[in-house]
């Protein structure tokens, strides 16, 4: 599908890919970000599609100090032209999303600059699901992927030693958060500003802190989908290799038609 605001951007579209993770849910000892799948570490799938997208300007890479050679030598390996730099991140996942943020304002990059943040444990993201962050944040300062929860989702509260339904939420209302989670550069800044004075802020994912700290800012659901998987233990990696599979496949049979009409056309 082709867009027309993309021969006439004029808005930067930065994508920021989080892969300082140290990943304790997987192997402390193996960062998950440079385990291969289809001959390709993982970390490499998740920026491969953003310097795949035409509408994405410049990426910045945010990582460990643990990854952080590795991945600078992936980087300058595969010629990314788009990534500008490698950040050192934080504890969290909210440090290094604020120095991303931080290097944005001092670069002065606009407060209406598209800015994607995107997990990098989430390698399979697709060039729909990027378009649609995109195109959602033409209409709206902050719009997430994320895909309908085919579980019924119970909410839950503190009773003595266990955890008791308090509420169960319509279905068509219950999402999946996945990445990559767009705003509108401005908005996220404000809102990392208005959470730094909260001494409880700790965030999952930047959707939460615009939904807490900017109320009024709706954030658009942009449709995801279940192959937008998310890498967190070692039990993922076989759905994580036949997703891969799958889209390598689908690569190879455009890559043949395209041959064929070129020949075709000659």
């Amino acid at each position: 599908m082709k867009h027309a605001s993309a021969s006439v951007q004029t808005t930067p579209v930065i994508a920021v890919v989080l892969a300082a993770g140290v990943g304790h849910r997987f192997d402390p000892d193996q960062p998950k970000q440079l385990v291969t799948i289809e001959d390709k570490p993982i970390v490499v799938w998740s920026i491969e599609a953003f310097e795949q997208n035409p509408r994405v300007t410049d990426i910045l890479v945010v990582v460990s100090e643990a990854v952080h050679d590795a991945i600078g030598e992936l980087v300058e390996a595969n010629r990314y032209s788009k990534v500008r730099a490698l950040l050192q991140g934080g504890k969290e996942r909210s440090d290094s999303t604020e120095a991303a943020l931080a290097m944005l304002a001092k670069a002065g990059v606009p407060g209406n600059a598209k800015v994607l943040i995107h997990d990098s444990a989430r390698p399979f993201v697709s060039q729909e699901e990027i378009d649609g962050c995109i195109d959602a944040l033409g209409e709206f300062t902050a719009a997430t992927v994320a895909c309908p929860s085919t579980d019924t989702i119970l909410l839950t509260g503190d009773l003595g030693d266990r955890q008791a339904v308090r509420s169960v939420p319509e279905r068509r209302h219950s999402f999946r958060a996945q990445t990559p989670q767009g705003f509108r550069f401005e908005t996220i800044r404000k809102a990392y500003d208005l959470a730094a004075d909260d001494p409880d802020f700790r965030p999952t994912d930047d959707t939460r802190v615009v939904v807490d700290y900017l109320p009024d800012e709706p954030v658009a659901i942009v449709a995801g989908s279940p192959s937008n998987m998310k890498v967190t233990t070692k039990d993922d990696l076989p759905m994580a290799r036949l997703i891969a599979q799958t889209v390598v496949k689908r690569r190879e049979a455009k890559a043949k038609v395209r041959a064929i009409f070129n020949q075709a056309l000659g």
